[in-house]
């Protein structure tokens, strides 16, 4: 990256000095990488099509009001990418393009040091996560982004399934379904049992076994994938509450395979 960095800054140092006679407007919005705002940008650009310039040529060429230009103009000073001559008491400026590979350099530099320090970073951060962690999913969209998660593990568990995925987001269905099969996301179901005489929705990488009538009863689904559990109520409201906690996974697995193995029947 910080190779992409210093091409980037050698680019707009070409720019600035091989203009081969243009005085238009350059578009250097790659200065942004430099931390420049989009009206010094402008007000840069602006310099280098016109030479040197007083606050009215760059008014003319920007549209910029002269206080907003005196400003980005002591900004650019600053940081030393401009300079400026007084004659016969009147200030005129011009860009300082040598030092724009500087401090391209001394960005790439820095780029190259925080990449050295990201594996120490991760690290840390590793370190610090909590143990348990909760969040809460609100409506459809919400719901989506879980079974979206989900595609980012092999296997999925599913406790008191009802088929809602097809009911309640019928469009989204048939999408995922693809993607799913098409990753290798196996779903091992644990459907109620009033759905034995439904037609499974698809037997693709999903298996299907069903629970006694006692299991039956409100539209709560459990989720279990990776690290995480999911209580998941299929109403109007559709509310989700994730916990991602490995200990509580693998339990909630054995709970699901003792299920599977004893009561749930084909």
């Amino acid at each position: 990256m910080q190779d992409d960095l210093r091409l980037c800054g050698i680019n707009i140092y070409h720019k600035v000095y091989k203009r081969e006679g243009k005085h238009k407007p350059m578009d250097l919005t790659e200065l942004r990488i430099l931390g420049l705002s989009n009206g010094e940008i402008a007000v840069y650009s602006a310099l280098l099509a016109i030479r040197v310039s007083s606050i009215n040529k760059i008014h003319e060429k920007t549209g910029f009001e002269r206080r907003a230009i005196y400003d980005i103009l002591n900004k650019l000073l600053e940081k030393g990418l401009v300079s400026y001559t007084i004659e016969q008491g009147k200030k005129t400026y011009q860009l300082a393009p040598a030092r724009l590979l500087e401090k391209t350099n001394e960005a790439a530099k820095q780029l190259r040091t925080l990449e050295e320090k990201y594996p120490k970073i991760i690290e840390m951060y590793d370190s610090l996560k909590p143990e348990i962690r909760a969040e809460v999913y609100r409506g459809k969209e919400g719901i989506k982004a879980v079974f979206e998660d989900m595609l980012n593990f092999k296997k999925n568990y599913f406790i008191g399934a009802g088929y809602y995925i097809v009911k309640e987001l019928p469009y989204f269905w048939p999408h995922f379904n693809n993607r799913r099969i098409k990753l290798g996301v196996k779903w091992l179901n644990l459907a109620r049992y009033e759905l034995r005489s439904e037609k499974i929705p698809d037997k693709n990488l999903m298996t299907v076994k069903f629970l006694p009538k006692e299991f039956s009863g409100n539209p709560c689904v459990i989720f279990i994938y990776g690290n995480k559990v999911v209580n998941v109520l299929w109403t109007n409201q559709f509310f989700a509450f994730s916990i991602e906690s490995k200990e509580i996974a693998e339990n909630y697995v054995r709970y699901f395979n003792f299920l599977w193995k004893t009561i749930a029947v084909s």
